[in-house]
This record gives structure tokens, sequence and C-alpha cells, in this order.
């Protein structure tokens, strides 16, 4: 294996490459980074960076692979590199504060051969979205307090506790920390360099690390929890609408106008008290007997014409659209695709053109994963915010255990049919007990004994 230089100081980056098992030596440069564009692109602008690094370098070595990287962030035409000094890097989170922010991250390997002529060289760069939360100044100075930020693009370190200042991010994630590790990987390749080799740990971080390019870390409001998601909310959005087209396809939606306007009703009361607010919902009733409702990523709910016919009033129907909406507000669809197999349909549907082959296909196939039901823990969990939901919006949340003593009496009248709306779920006690804890109510004995999942802590 060749001997590898990083020609950077950077902290950050050294522990980038640390993780990833390699065995490199650090080669510090000292050049005059540009910050001015002056007629060409960002992108362009952190490679020339990256690459008088990389160049600066290579004159101090007879054979290696040289690895140079320069990040910068744009908000609108004004760039920010490191910061000059403290006063700087307060001004500079203070611009980014409540905004958005492209990071980019030139990077140049230099691969040098002795005895050889001339060296072979590989530029590219990486591009993500970053948006800020507010902050304020009590929080930069004890942020200042904790880091120093002089030697960090844009003045904060997302991979430490930088994050709390982040709302989402739109791209690599380790772009924003300094080093665009798929490119760096791709890069390699070129080089016949054999990333996996070095070790179990290596190939373990470099398969997150590719997994995860894009991947931004959120508080679910309603689990209480940070939580991982490979999409933002506009992709999710983007996502559901792919999927949503593909469901239309198969299931036709209803001819009845009064039955879709009962519906929607009843949802935007739902949608305007629920816990997630920042996407817009839709509703849909298509003409299917069976028992049945589902929801998709971004906003997307479908209730059957079986199960209109079949709830006694609008408060029974109120818990039902309540669930599903409880189930987009937890995110538990995306977490269904993004945790299974399906990471590949995921990228087609954020990737492909809306109207291509692939894209039908790849949404065909969510479609019918997302119709088979959700973890017994998340059914639970949406059980409690339908009935939540229900009641903010005015309705009698009691009709929820009504509803399910009536699919109980179903259950037991009838064999399951392929896909219905209870197939998945927990059994039927056991949700109801879910609903009566929800709403403070006095449980029997039966509740008890009919304990099999409890609901999200």
């Amino acid at each position: 294996m060749k001997t590898i230089y990083l020609a950077s100081n950077s902290k950050a980056r050294k522990q980038l490459l640390e993780s990833l098992g390699l065995k490199f030596k650090v080669l510090p440069v000292n050049i005059k980074e540009m910050r001015v564009s002056k007629g060409i692109s960002y992108a362009k602008l952190a490679q020339v960076n990256a690459r008088k690094k990389a160049e600066e370098a290579a004159l101090r070595v007879r054979d290696g692979v040289i690895i140079a990287a320069d990040t910068i962030m744009v908000q609108g035409s004004k760039i920010f590199g490191k910061p000059k000094n403290l006063r700087d890097a307060r001004r500079t989170l203070k611009s980014m504060s409540g905004k958005s922010q492209q990071v980019y991250t030139g990077i140049a390997v230099i691969e040098k051969e002795e005895g050889k002529g001339r060296a072979k060289m590989f530029l590219d760069c990486e591009k993500t979205k970053v948006d800020m939360d507010k902050i304020s100044a009590k929080e930069i100075d004890a942020y200042f307090r904790e880091i120093s930020p002089l030697d960090k693009a844009g003045s904060f370190d997302i991979q430490g506790k930088g994050a709390f200042f982040v709302r989402g991010i739109e791209g690599c994630f380790y772009n924003v920390v300094g080093l665009p590790l798929r490119k760096l990987h791709l890069i390699f390749k070129k080089l016949n360099l054999k990333l996996f080799l070095f070790s179990l740990s290596a190939i373990c971080y470099l398969l997150s690390a590719v997994f995860i390019a894009g991947c931004s870390t959120e508080y679910n409001i309603v689990t209480g929890e940070q939580e991982m998601y490979y999409y933002s909310t506009d992709k999710e959005v983007q996502m559901g609408q792919a999927i949503t087209r593909e469901a239309v396809k198969q299931l036709k939606p209803t001819d009845d106008p009064l039955v879709q306007k009962r519906v929607e009703d009843i949802g935007k009361k739902i949608a305007a008290v629920c816990d997630r607010k920042e996407i817009s919902y839709h509703f849909y009733v298509v003409n299917e007997k069976d028992i049945n409702a589902f929801s998709l990523p971004g906003g997307y709910v479908f209730v059957y014409k079986g199960l209109v016919d079949k709830v006694d009033n609008d408060d029974e129907l109120a818990g039902v659209i309540g669930h599903e909406v409880g189930h987009i507000v937890a995110r538990h669809s995306i977490k269904r695709l993004q945790g299974s197999q399906l990471y590949s349909v995921l990228r087609i549907l954020t990737a492909a053109a809306p109207q291509t082959a692939e894209a039908g296909a790849a949404a065909d196939v969510a479609v019918t994963q997302l119709m088979l039901g959700y973890s017994r823990e998340d059914e639970l969990l949406a059980d409690q915010l339908g009935t939540r939901y229900a009641l903010l919006a005015g309705y009698d949340p009691n009709a929820m255990i009504t509803f399910l003593m009536k699919l109980q009496q179903i259950e037991k009248k009838r064999p399951l049919a392929e896909i219905s709306y209870y197939k998945t779920h927990p059994y039927v006690p056991d949700r109801i007990r879910i609903v009566k804890q929800e709403l403070n109510k006095g449980m029997n004995f039966n509740d008890y004994i009919n304990i099999q999942d409890q609901p999200h802590k």
C-alpha cells in the first residue's frame, strides 16, 4: 500500500481518515485560500483551493498519495471560510441564524510515483444544503466557550455541539464535516486503491458513510428522540408524490364527491391540530370494499370506501384518519422504507424523473410495502396519536374504542383478508387498552391480561 498523506491540519479530517482505518501522515500546508469566486463557480473555487494544497504537499514527497480538501460555506453570494478571529466567527454564525446555506468541499487527490513522469491528479466537489435554526447571542457565546471556531469553515462543527443549531441537511453529512468520504472512495477506486481491505471497522464505517450520504438528524416531537432520516422533508414529500401517483393507478378514487368531501373535511381538522404542520396533508377515498386505510410519506392518506361505510359516525372516522396522520407525524412510512431493503427504491424516487418507468416501478414496490403495515409499536403509537388528535379536533375520542370493538367482531366472524386494516396491527384488545390509557380511562381485568405490546415511551 502506498503511503498516504493528508495535506491538512484539520482535526475533523484527521479523525475521519482514522475512523476508516487508514494509516496516513499529516502534511500541513500553508497556502492563501481564495475566498472570492472571480467569475468561477463556488464548486470550482473549492476545487482550486484543494488543488493548490495538494500540489504544495506533493512537492515535499517523492512517492505516495496526497489528499487535500477545502470547505467553504455560501449564503447568497457571500462566502464563509474559516473565521479570522472570534468576532468574525460570531458575525458568521449570526449571519447563518435561521437561514439556509450551501456547503462546498473541493477534494484533490494526487498519486505520485518515484521515477515516473507526471503525477496523476483527480478533482471533485460535493455540495450540501444546511438549514440552521435561530441562534441567540448567548447560545453562540456558550458554544464558543466549549469549542474553538477558528479552524472550522462556517464557525461550527456539525459532528459536535454545533449540531444543536442545525435544523436539517440535504446532501452528504461528511461534506459538512470537511471531507466527503463517498467522493474520496470513488477517487480511490480510480487509483485502484482498496479502501475495503484496511480493516473490518473500516468496512463498516465506510459502508455507513456511503449509505447515509444525504442523511439528516432531526428531533421527532412525538417520540421525543433525535432520529436519523436519509432524506429531508422536501425529499419525503417528493417521494410521497411519486408513490401517490402509483397508488391512484392501482386504487380507483371514489366517484362520490360527498364521501370525498366528508373525509377531506375531517382530515383537514385533524391535520390542523397534529404535531407536524410543515407539510400539506391530502386525503383520498378509493373504491375498495375492504376495511382499510393507509398513509404514505409526505402527508398522503388513503381511506377505503369499505371503511367509510362501516363507521357509524364522523367521530369513528376521525379516529381512523387521526391514526393515519399519526403515522405521518411520526414518519413511520419513511422509517419503514429506509429500514428495509428498499433503500435503492428511495434513491430512485428522489433522483429519477417523476414520470419515468424506473420511478413508476419503484413507487409500485413502495405502495405494496406500505400497505402491508407497520411494526406493532408504531401502530400503538398511531392509536395514541389518533385518539389525541380526534379529541383536539373536536370529535369524541371514545368513538375510537367503539370502532375497534367493531373490528374485533369482524375478526371473529371471517378470516383475515390478504390486505386488511387490522392485519399487522396489534391485537384489538391491546389497542383498546392503549386508547383507554391515552384518555385516562379506567382499565379492567381484560385490558391487563391482553397486554402484549407497549406504545412508544
